[in-house]
């Protein structure tokens, strides 16, 4: 019975060891992404150009099924273009079929990526059309936009202002938003017979971040008598309200409403249809297969503007705001789209004080 006992042990033994080395470790589950968005410099929720592209991104996939997900280039506001070719070839590894691009940083890695990847949809929001047949810049007119917010700001009272614009003067979108501000504020100035002042900065904003820098910059503005400005680019928004909470400054947002939590804080802003056309373009892919060329948004596709649902003017009306974009959109209001970063001089009705 012993002898018996032994064996059976010893053959429950070699089983039990034979099953172990048979035993297989589960698959991992492998998960592709369909569309993919590669950030631009600064955060991705920056309450602005990465977190709106990053919604319409999510809009689309959402409401079709689709997998989506970012990547965000390596160094963060210091990304270089071999960074971002990094980040576009891990989402074509990782399945991306369309990759939303923002940023015009993002040509230089575009074009060592694209032509490599013909059935890739390329979107470069903010862009520009490269001459691909599966890449679509979009672009806005953006000086439309600033046009409004400068017209606004005059006509609600305003007649010392500011600008203090992203990219260290190199950036078009923002350049177009500036001069497109100070536009509207001169045509506003003129409209009433007077003559606004406008401080026009490209200073402490080339990487679209906050910083102490700016913060103190646009804090000296306001103790100096600035009464409102126009912060345009990223997260230099969060610099401009942290100085203008402890002066009774004024801040108008760029890109979406950005009065949201700060209605004591921000009187408008100059918005333009990111998430839309991410979705428009997201749409147009998926439905006609890969397509290049370029879009241009503007008042007449109902893409740039300021938010009328969340109106915080008080002697400005919506109706007045609404007669102004009529007339843009019927081209009777000489809006223009030069690639100007310094505006000093070409202003009948504003003085311009320029910084750099």
């Amino acid at each position: 019975m012993k002898k018996l006992l032994t064996v059976l042990l010893i053959l429950a033994m070699v089983l039990s060891m034979s099953a172990c080395g048979k035993k297989e470790e589960p698959t991992p589950e492998v998960t592709t992404y369909e569309i993919a968005m590669v950030t631009d410099v600064g955060q991705l929720m920056d309450g602005s150009f990465n977190q709106y592209t990053w919604k319409g991104c999510e809009d689309y996939a959402k409401a079709n099924g689709k997998t989506y997900k970012y990547y965000q280039p390596a160094n963060g506001s210091a990304a270089t273009d071999d960074d971002r070719i990094a980040a576009m070839k891990a989402a074509i590894e990782g399945g991306a079929k369309a990759i939303v691009t923002p940023g015009f940083l993002q040509e230089n890695a575009l074009k060592a990526v694209v032509a490599d990847n013909p059935d890739v949809q390329f979107i470069f929001i903010d862009g520009w059309d490269m001459g691909y047949k599966n890449l679509v810049g979009v672009s806005y007119q953006e000086e439309q936009a600033g046009f409004f917010a400068g017209y606004a700001a005059v006509m609600e009272g305003y007649t010392k202002l500011g600008f203090s614009g992203g990219g260290g003067g190199s950036n078009p979108a923002c350049i177009r938003y500036g001069y497109g501000f100070a536009q509207g504020a001169n045509e506003a100035a003129k409209a009433k017979g007077i003559n606004v002042d406008l401080n026009y900065s490209w200073l402490n904003g080339a990487s679209f971040s906050a910083s102490d820098d700016l913060q103190s910059q646009i804090n000296g503005w306001f103790t100096s008598g600035t009464e409102v400005c126009f912060m345009c680019g990223g997260t230099m928004f969060n610099s401009g309200v942290g100085a203008a909470s402890v002066t009774n400054g004024k801040i108008i947002g760029v890109d979406v409403d950005q009065s949201v939590g700060y209605e004591d804080i921000v009187i408008t802003s100059a918005m333009k249809g990111l998430d839309a056309s991410v979705v428009a373009a997201l749409t147009k892919y998926y439905n006609e297969g890969t397509y290049g060329g370029s879009l241009v948004l503007g008042a007449k596709d109902d893409a740039v503007g300021l938010p009328v649902n969340n109106w915080l003017l008080k002697k400005w009306s919506v109706e007045d705001y609404n007669a102004l974009f009529a007339k843009v959109v019927a081209n009777e209001v000489p809006i223009s789209n030069e690639s100007v970063a310094d505006p000093t001089g070409k202003l009948s009705n504003v003085k311009v004080n320029y910084i750099g």
